[in-house]
């Protein structure tokens, strides 16, 4: 796999013009062998980092859309379901055909074995920077760092619009970052370089930022005035500024663009009806979902709600094949901010 680590600045002018074309080709009729060997296997099996509620609905459309194909799915978080997937492997079970979770656990499956290679019809109406070359992995959807801020306590024409501004001393400890926002300086080691990255997360560390686990909980609290400044993932943001709540937030550009990257088991049990649920959830159809959960889909025929989520800003992929030493960037990240 080529290490690809790609810079898209996307102008909703633009993205207009190209989806013209591609409105009579945007989805994909099913393969009728994928079809007719999933009737064959009647079940697939979904191993998920999504939130229960959202991932049970996705299956419930699915079965809706391919009733002779019964969905059961398994929903833990990052860390819990690599286990789970190396546990069983270890003990010669393989009882999982599709994977989505976080960046971090493509390359573990792979260097295992674990996973093989599918790519979906579907990803023609997906950038090439949220596909892999090689098949392994296609972003399912993103998660983008961004900076929030109460907008009672902070005027628009205050906010900080770079990360260099967000360094200014009179933001001491008026910052709020998560424990665990690993990504963020995985992200801007791959665009900046480790030297720079690193010097940079330090002196934001020298503005003693208040640092709590979790992004929902942190914007909740920075709506209640705990604190002005938040970096957090812009969905969420958005979901509280979609009901009125005293918080907005802007890119701080480029943009750091996480993937949740979806993947087939080397193993699958039922393997065409994998395939078959990955096409779904890589659907247009499928992305309207994730548009109103207010995730961000990937498709360039399915915009995020709002739009502006994930189009008119500079934004810096971080894909998969960064994460070579994660252990590593978990490790300087919590000694940088003293959380150990």
């Amino acid at each position: 796999m080529r290490h690809r680590f790609k810079l898209l600045f996307t102008l909703c002018s633009l993205l207009v013009v190209c989806y013209q074309p591609a409105i009579a080709w945007s989805q994909s009729a099913p393969n009728p062998k994928v079809v007719e060997g999933a009737k064959k296997e009647g079940e697939i099996i979904w191993y998920t980092t999504m939130t229960l509620d959202q991932s049970k609905m996705v299956v419930d459309r699915f079965q809706t859309k391919y009733p002779f194909i019964k969905p059961s799915l398994f929903r833990t978080g990052g860390g819990p379901l690599l286990n789970k997937i190396f546990t069983e492997a270890r003990g010669g079970l393989h009882a999982w055909d599709v994977a989505v979770g976080r960046g971090e656990m493509v390359l573990p499956l792979i260097e295992r074995k674990l996973i093989v290679p599918y790519r979906s019809p579907e990803t023609k109406m997906i950038d090439e920077d949220l596909v892999d070359n090689e098949g392994y992995w296609t972003a399912y959807y993103v998660n983008t760092y961004v900076l929030g801020w109460n907008t009672k306590l902070v005027k628009k024409e205050d906010v900080p619009k770079t990360y260099e501004a967000l360094l200014n001393p009179k933001w001491k400890g008026q910052i709020s970052v998560d424990t665990e926002a690993y990504g963020m300086l995985q992200g801007l080691i791959g665009l900046w370089g480790r030297e720079k990255a690193v010097a940079y997360f330090k002196r934001l560390a020298a503005l003693d930022p208040v640092p709590k686990r979790g992004n929902t909980e942190r914007v909740q609290l920075a709506v209640a005035g705990e604190y002005p400044l938040i970096l957090a993932y812009n969905q969420t943001i958005q979901r509280l500024t979609s009901r009125g709540a005293p918080i907005d937030w802007l890119p701080l550009e480029p943009a750091v663009v996480q993937v949740n990257p979806v993947m087939l088991a080397a193993k699958a049990p039922h393997p065409n009806s994998g395939r078959l649920f990955i096409d779904f959830i890589l659907s247009k159809e499928g992305q309207q979902m994730l548009s109103g959960f207010q995730r961000i889909p990937v498709r360039k025929d399915v915009d995020p709600d709002p739009p502006r989520l994930f189009r008119g800003y500079q934004r810096a992929i971080e894909s998969p094949e960064g994460y070579k030493d994660f252990d590593g960037t978990v490790k300087l990240y919590l000694d940088i901010f003293k959380l150990r």
